[in-house]
């Protein structure tokens, strides 16, 4: 769908320059998404693996991010494989919805209520990211959490949905200050007001 030049706004890796591919179909529907014109897919949108090439020849810094939309809808073991040989780290956002294909350095789930997480997705994460939009999702962060091997070193992310933030960011400190494990996610990159 796009691609561009940018800070990662959220999660561990935030305020580092990133370089996003944000690929388009999503069947998630999340009534805060932030690109809704990510939902669609058209055959207009496609790009062959020379044109996402091309671009990573002219991208800076040494993460690329793979986001959506969802993309583990798609079949990603090429798009992986070109971004490490171009020499960047790959960086996962998905839902879980879907099998996660590729190789990746690093994933960051971020599940939705309107549609479940997979499994798998709890079993190859590296953060959790929990978007709260009402309350009792800090409840659901919990078992969300629960879910997660008890082998694996996962960070736990809480993010208030953008436009609660304010009215949400109470209980979220709260939250955190009761379970230590969790730690805050903002979205940065809106405060600083890039894309």
């Amino acid at each position: 769908m796009e691609s561009f030049q940018t800070l990662q706004g959220e999660g561990k890796f935030s305020g580092h320059a990133a370089y996003f591919i944000r690929l388009a179909g999503c069947d998630v529907g999340c009534v805060w998404c932030d690109v809704k014109a990510s939902w669609e897919q058209d055959i207009s949108q496609y790009r062959d693996y020379p044109e996402i090439a091309e671009w990573l020849d002219n991208a800076k810094g040494k993460i690329v991010v793979v986001t959506g939309g969802e993309p583990c809808i798609y079949p990603l073991e090429t798009l992986t494989q070109l971004i490490a040989d171009k020499g960047f780290r790959r960086h996962l956002e998905t839902s879980g919805a879907y099998p996660i294909s590729g190789d990746w350095e690093w994933i960051t789930l971020s599940p939705k209520k309107f549609k479940a997480a997979l499994p798998e997705a709890f079993e190859k994460c590296h953060e959790l990211k929990v978007v709260i939009f009402h309350k009792s999702d800090l409840e659901w962060a919990q078992e969300l959490a629960a879910k997660i091997p008890a082998d694996r070193s996962v960070q736990l992310l809480i993010q208030p949905e953008w436009s609660k933030k304010d009215k949400l960011m109470p209980l979220i400190i709260d939250f955190i200050q009761n379970n230590p494990t969790w730690s805050l996610s903002l979205q940065t990159h809106k405060y600083i007001g890039i894309e």
